[in-house]
C-alpha cells in the first residue's frame, strides 16, 4: 500500500483512561471516579481508572516510546479536575498545570506536535453535584475552563478539540445512564445535556476567536462520533426514511447547528414534537435555541472532526407503545449484517468510512475533515497475533485512498490508546501491556510489526526495537493550512499523485487526517 508523501504518524490518549493518580497531587474527583468506585458491575469486572496506565507518573517512559517510534503528533486530553479540582477557577492546581506543561514542552522539544482535547467525559464531580450537563450554568463554567486552558497552554498548543463526542456523552450518560454519572433521564436528559454541550462548545469557540486567536493562531473544533447507517432493505421507502432520520438524530443533531445554521435538523424537531404530543406533553421535550443562540452557535468550528468505527443497518420500527427515550423517538431498530466480521460491537465495514466522508463532503460544504478516531479492539484473553486489527486498518486505508473523490487526503492514523482499564477490552494497540504499580512490560503485537514496516523516517539505533511499550498505536495528522500558520507544510499530495502547493489548489480542498482510538 502506497501512502502519500508527507504522511505523518502519531498517537492519542484520554486522561481518565491512561493517567491514573486519581487522587494524587491535589486532583479532585471526577464523575468516572465516583461511578467506578460505586461498584455493582457498572463497568467490566468493576475496574477503575485509579491506576490505569500510570501515565501521570510514567510520562517520561511514554515520551521514550513516542521518540522511539519517530511520531510527529500526540493527542491527549486534559483532566479538568486535575487542573481545577472543583471545576472552577476559584482554585487552580499548580501541580496539574506543571504536569501538562511538561507533556507539551517535552513533545515540542522532541519535534512532536501536541493536539489537545479540553474535555473527554471526565466532568469534575463537584460540577455534577450542581447539575452537571443538565444545568444551564455549566455553559459559562465550561467557557471559563476553556479560557483557562487557552490562556495557560495556547502559546504552544495550536490544535484544540473542545469536547470529545458530545453526541455519545449526551445519550449514554444523561439519557440511558450507562456512562458516568450513571443516572438515566429517559427522553429528557439527553436532549438537555446536548443543548448545553452545544452552547458550551460555541461559547468557548467564540472566546478563543475573540481573545486568543490573533496572537496564538490556533484552530478549534469538537469531535463527533458517527456509526454509518444503511437501510436494511434498500428498496423499502420506510427503511430509507428511517435511515435518514437516524443519521439526523445521531450525527446532524450536533453537526447542523455548528456547521450550517445554528439549529437542529427539522426532522429531529418535528419527530420529537410529534412523539411528545402523543405522550401527553404540552410542548416538545427538545429544548429550543433562541434566535440569538442560533447566531452564536452557527459556524463555530475551524475544521470537521469525526470519529468512525463501524456501520449498522436500519429498519423502521414504530414506537407503538409511546415509550420514553431518545432511541424510541427515532423509531428505528439497528443491527449488523450477520456476514460482517466483528469483535464485540465493532464490525469490519471499511466502506462505511468512505460513505461517511462523502456525506460530510456533500452535506457540509466540503469542509476540512479530521478523522479523530478509528480503531479495532481485541477479544479477551488477548493474543499477540492481532492480524484481524491490521486487516481492519489496511482495508480502511484502502477506502480512504481509493479513487479521486477525496483529493486532499494527506495522512492516516492508526492509534489505540493505552490500556482502557474502565472498559471491556484490556488490550488496545500494538503491545501486550502488563502494568503493576509503576512498572510496565510489553510485547509487540503482530499489527505493530506490520505498521512499523510502513513508518517513515530512519530506523532507530541498534538494539532499540521500534514498538511502543506502554503507549500504543500510530496515527497521522496533517494540519490544514491557514494564512500565517507556522506549521504550514510546503507540499500536499493529490490522489492522482500530483504534488501541488498550498497557495493555489489547496485552499479549495478538504484535508483528511486520522487519529484512531479504540472505542470505549
Amino acid at each position: 500500500m502506497a501512502f502519500p508523501v508527507g504522511f505523518g504518524w502519531g498517537a492519542a490518549t484520554a486522561a481518565y483512561q491512561v493517567e491514573g493518580g486519581w487522587d494524587a497531587d491535589g486532583r479532585g474527583p471526577c464523575v468516572w471516579d465516583t461511578f467506578t468506585h460505586q461498584g455493582g458491575e457498572r463497568v467490566f469486572e468493576n475496574q477503575t481508572g485509579d491506576v490505569a496506565c500510570g501515565s501521570y507518573t510514567l510520562w517520561e517512559e511514554d515520551l521514550k516510546c513516542i521518540k522511539q517510534l519517530g511520531l510527529t503528533h500526540y493527542r491527549f486530553s486534559l483532566s479538568w479536575s486535575r487542573l481545577l479540582p472543583d471545576g472552577t477557577t476559584g482554585f487552580v492546581n499548580q501541580k496539574g498545570i506543571d504536569y501538562y506543561n511538561k507533556i507539551i514542552d517535552d513533545l515540542l522539544g522532541n519535534g512532536v506536535t501536541p493536539i489537545v482535547t479540553i474535555y473527554h467525559f471526565d466532568l469534575p464531580q463537584a460540577l455534577e453535584d450542581l447539575g452537571g450537563w443538565l444545568s444551564e450554568a455549566i455553559v459559562e463554567t465550561f467557557d471559563k475552563y476553556a479560557q483557562f486552558c487557552f490562556r495557560t497552554f495556547g502559546d504552544r498548543v495550536k490544535r484544540w478539540l473542545t469536547i470529545n463526542e458530545p453526541n455519545i456523552l449526551a445519550l449514554l450518560a444523561y439519557d440511558l445512564g450507562i456512562f458516568a454519572p450513571g443516572m438515566p433521564h429517559f427522553g429528557v436528559g439527553g436532549y438537555q445535556a446536548a443543548h448545553n454541550l452545544i452552547k458550551a462548545h460555541a461559547r468557548s469557540w467564540h472566546s478563543y476567536d475573540s481573545l486568543f486567536r490573533k496572537e496564538q493562531k490556533g484552530l478549534v473544533s469538537l469531535s463527533l462520533f458517527c456509526c454509518w447507517l444503511e437501510p436494511a432493505d434498500p428498496n423499502s421507502e420506510l427503511d430509507q426514511e428511517a435511515t435518514k432520520r437516524a443519521i439526523n438524530f445521531q450525527f446532524d443533531f450536533f453537526a447542523k447547528p455548528i456547521f450550517i445554521d445554528g439549529d437542529y435538523p427539522e426532522v429531529v424537531k418535528s419527530q420529537v414534537a410529534s412523539m411528545s404530543k402523543k405522550q401527553g406533553y404540552s410542548s416538545s421535550r427538545l429544548p429550543e435555541f433562541t434566535e440569538e443562540e442560533k447566531k452564536m452557535i452557527k459556524g463555530t468550528a475551524d475544521f470537521f472532526a469525526v470519529q468512525y468505527y463501524t456501520t449498522r443497518l436500519v429498519r423502521h420500527q414504530e414506537n407503538k407503545k409511546r415509550e420514553l427515550s431518545f432511541l424510541q423517538d427515532v423509531e428505528i431498530e439497528f443491527f449488523p449484517n450477520p456476514s460482517w466480521k466483528n469483535v464485540d460491537w465493532i464490525y469490519v465495514v471499511p466502506w462505511g468510512i468512505r460513505k461517511l466522508l462523502t456525506y460530510i463532503k456533500d452535506t457540509y460544504n466540503n469542509p476540512v475533515i479530521y478523522i479523530t478516531e478509528n480503531g479495532f479492539p481485541q477479544d479477551d484473553p488477548p493474543s499477540l497475533d492481532d492480524t484481524q486489527r491490521w486487516e481492519y486498518f489496511r482495508q480502511t486505508f484502502q477506502e480512504l485512498f481509493k479513487g479521486k473523490t477525496f483529493t486532499g487526503v494527506t495522512g492516516s492514523l492508526e492509534l489505540s490508546t493505552l490500556m482502557k482499564s474502565t472498559f471491556r477490552y484490556t488490550v488496545h494497540g500494538h503491545c501486550w501491556i502488563t502494568l503493576s504499580g509503576t512498572t510496565a512490560t510489553a510485547k509487540g503485537l503482530a499489527s505493530s510489526t506490520l505498521i512499523l514496516k510502513i513508518l517513515p523516517g530512519p530506523e532507530p539505533p541498534t538494539g532499540q526495537p521500534r514498538n511502543m511499550l506502554r503507549s500504543s498505536g500510530t496515527m497521522a495528522w496533517k494540519a490544514p493550512w491557514r494564512e500565517g500558520d507556522p506549521e504550514m507544510p510546503p507540499l500536499c499530495w493529490k490522489s492522482d499523485g500530483e504534488l501541488f502547493d498550498h497557495v493555489s489548489d489547496n485552499l479549495k480542498l478538504p484535508l483528511f487526517s486520522v487519529i484512531c482510538d479504540n472505542k470505549s
